[in-house]
């Protein structure tokens, strides 16, 4: 039982079923999944299918904080890929052709992996703080998004476009195979390649990974590189999924979001061993405690609020030296004359 109570992942999944169980008891349909016009529908499935692009988002944030960096731009390179492909789609002249969707997916795609290269560089090149290299770009990529839009929401009606956030395969939204397949891709590099272990070990000390022969330049600069892509493809799925493109609030406190879960997943913010099912978790948590939010009719105001303190929360459960005080506490408590013995003698 304490070997199960110390698995990295055993409080993530306890918090989740948790919250689920909340929702049940708050409204018993809340695990009711019904099929409409080919596809499932339930608050199960709009958990899944609004958090995909979190999913992304935390999935790329991982390797980032695991090669002991942190990415706060990847907000605004959701804002910025869903701009570019919806001016793409808005400006292009072939109507709603597969091949007009895909360049414009392209293009945001591979504008997201010039900035994700941008962030590697100012940091494994130039020597900039993480945070501080990132923080450049998060604040003037809101301005490129911005750009890229003329200060207005691009609107598009494109079908095969909107398919990539609101379609459904197999009943199921179509963002769940995205996330999926950048899942097991990056669980593949990592974990069936010495790609993990490097990451690791720049995490670790770059310094000694360097003497040990890793690039480790390369290792920061690529990790870079897929937290840029995954951001890249969660604005795709959160503009197609509304149709259009607004520089000014997509992706908004999604930086934030994406390190509250890998954190809640068990990846330590000092680098070195990740968890991704972890932090698929963590994204999970979540997205659940905003459906949750509101659904029990939580005032938009204090929605922050209360969202940071549950996160809060989790995280001192989280926390093995907390749950430590706390016993610790509880036994002081409970055993007073104990404790007194035990101070005397």
């Amino acid at each position: 039982m304490n070997r199960i109570l110390k698995h990295h992942l055993f409080w993530p999944i306890a918090v989740l079923a948790a919250l689920l169980l909340f929702n049940f008891l708050y409204s018993s349909d809340f695990f009711r999944i019904g099929m409409r016009g080919g596809r499932l529908f339930g608050s199960l499935i709009d958990i899944l299918n609004f958090g995909a692009p979190l999913i992304l988002v935390a999935i790329g944030m991982t390797l980032v904080i695991a090669a002991k960096g942190i990415d706060l731009s990847v907000g605004s390179v959701v804002a910025i890929s869903g701009a570019m492909a919806c001016l793409t789609i808005s400006k292009g002249t072939g109507g709603d052709s597969l091949a007009l969707v895909l360049t414009a997916a392209g293009a945001a795609l591979g504008l997201s992996l010039l900035l994700g290269l941008w962030n590697g560089f100012l940091v494994a090149g130039a020597g900039i703080q993480p945070i501080i290299a990132t923080l450049i770009l998060m604040v003037a990529g809101r301005g490129i998004a911005q750009l890229i839009t003329d200060g207005q929401i691009i609107t598009v009606n494109s079908p095969k476009y909107q398919y990539i956030g609101s379609g459904a395969l197999a009943g199921l939204p179509f963002s769940i195979f995205i996330v999926l397949a950048l899942f097991l891709l990056a669980s593949l590099l990592t974990r069936k390649t010495a790609l993990g272990l490097f990451i690791e070990s720049v995490g670790v000390s770059p310094r000694a990974s360097r003497l040990a022969g890793i690039r480790s330049g390369w290792v920061i600069a690529a990790v870079y590189v897929f937290c840029g892509f995954c951001a890249g493809i969660a604005g795709l799925i959160l503009s197609s999924n509304v149709a259009s493109a607004d520089g000014n609030n997509a992706g908004q406190w999604y930086e934030l979001d994406a390190i509250l879960a890998v954190v809640i997943g068990g990846t330590s913010l000092n680098g070195g061993r990740f968890y991704l099912t972890g932090t698929v978790i963590g994204a999970l948590i979540i997205q659940t405690l905003t459906t949750t939010i509101y659904m029990t009719g939580v005032p938009p105001t204090i929605t922050l609020v209360v969202k940071a303190f549950v996160v809060l929360a989790v995280c001192l459960i989280q926390s093995e030296t907390f749950r430590q005080a706390l016993v610790q506490r509880w036994k002081t408590r409970r055993y007073p004359a104990e404790r007194e013995v035990a101070r005397h003698v």
